[in-house]
């Protein structure tokens, strides 16, 4: 048997049997580079898509050529015109807010929000739930006053009862003798030289 045009592993322990599934025979590299990448696509429709492709990539690097151009001649122009970094990044931010909310996704976002809102707000359960919060509200408001009444009412019970009124009298009594005992306390005082007061005796050496 020749084995010049073959190149199988004497060694191998399947030899001699002949099986679909050999890994000793190497497989055509060109063969399998020429079969379509994607199912269902003909050898035409791949090299056009790959076109396309390339040309897109192309463009891509363009366009960011072309960016970081603009870029380095708006800083020029910002520095000549002794704009900062700062003031910069605030157009940035707010020219990027804006970009926001003009996008479609802002603007589907916002509507399928308020769509939502008013959704809840009309709701049964939204509805119940406010009317007890605010007949709750109201019950506290009530009780408060009603608190408020009553101990106002309890104060001035106090005050007309005969134990304020006699320790309120008793008060008074105390103000008014401190206050007349201040007024006249220069006449009561004693003078140091009255007739009162009898003489020191002298004192005579031995």
């Amino acid at each position: 048997m020749d084995s010049a045009g073959q190149d199988i592993n004497l060694n191998s322990p399947n030899k001699g049997l002949l099986s679909d599934s050999m890994t000793d025979v190497p497989v055509d590299t060109a063969v399998a580079a020429q079969a379509p990448a994607v199912q269902g696509l003909t050898e035409a429709e791949e090299e056009e898509l790959r076109a396309e492709l390339a040309k897109v990539e192309e463009e891509i690097v363009t366009l960011r050529q072309v960016l970081a151009a603009k870029e380095r001649h708006c800083g020029e122009l910002r520095r000549k015109l002794g704009l900062s970094a700062l003031e910069g990044l605030k157009q940035n931010l707010s020219r990027g807010w804006h970009d926001v909310q003009v996008s479609s996704a802002y603007v589907k976002t916002s509507e399928k929000l308020g769509e939502w809102n008013e959704k809840v707000t009309q709701s049964d359960l939204y509805k119940k739930t406010q009317e007890t919060l605010s007949q709750a509200g109201q019950k506290t408001s009530a009780a408060l006053s009603t608190m408020s009444s009553a101990i106002s009412r309890k104060l001035g019970d106090m005050r007309n009862s005969a134990t304020f009124k006699s320790f309120e009298d008793r008060v008074g009594t105390i103000k008014s003798k401190v206050v007349g005992g201040r007024e006249n306390g220069s006449d009561n005082l004693p003078s140091p030289s009255g007739s009162g007061e009898k003489p020191l005796p002298d004192h005579t050496p031995f």
